[in-house]
C-alpha cells in the first residue's frame, strides 16, 4: 500500500509539472516572448524533466533497485502517451519510439539518482 502511495504521488507530481510548465511556456509563446522554435524544443524538454523528477522522487522512496522503479514508472507514462496517440488518431512513427526510449532512460536515471541520494536509515 505504501508503494502505491509513493507511485501515485510521483505520478501526480509529474503530471502537474508537465501541465504547469506547458501552460507557462504556452503563455510565453502567446505573448510572443519566446519563438515557435523555442516552443518546439520545450515540447521535448518538459516531459523529460518532469519524468526525471517523478522518477527521482519514486527512487528516493524505494528500498532497492531504483532502475526497476524507473522502468515501471516510465512504462506507465509510455502507455499513457500511446493511448493518447490512438485517441487522437496519430500514427506512431520511429521518432515517437525514440522519444519513448528516451523517456524510459530518463526515468531510469532519475530513479537511480533518487535511490543513491537517499539517506541510510
Amino acid at each position: 500500500m505504501k508503494y502505491l502511495k509513493y507511485l501515485s504521488i510521483s505520478f501526480i507530481l509529474t503530471l502537474f509539472l508537465i501541465l504547469g510548465l506547458t501552460f507557462f511556456i504556452t503563455t510565453l509563446n502567446y505573448f510572443d516572448i519566446i519563438s515557435l522554435k523555442t516552443l518546439s524544443i520545450f515540447k521535448i524538454i518538459i516531459p523529460l524533466v518532469s519524468i526525471f523528477i517523478g522518477g527521482f522522487y519514486l527512487g528516493r522512496k524505494a528500498n532497492k533497485r531504483g532502475f526497476l522503479e524507473g522502468i515501471k514508472f516510465a512504462l506507465i507514462f509510455i502507455i499513457i502517451f500511446i493511448v493518447i496517440s490512438f485517441i487522437l488518431d496519430e500514427i506512431i512513427n520511429s521518432k515517437d519510439i525514440i522519444f519513448y526510449l528516451i523517456i524510459l532512460i530518463t526515468s531510469v536515471f532519475g530513479s537511480m539518482f533518487g535511490i543513491n541520494t537517499k539517506k541510510e536509515e
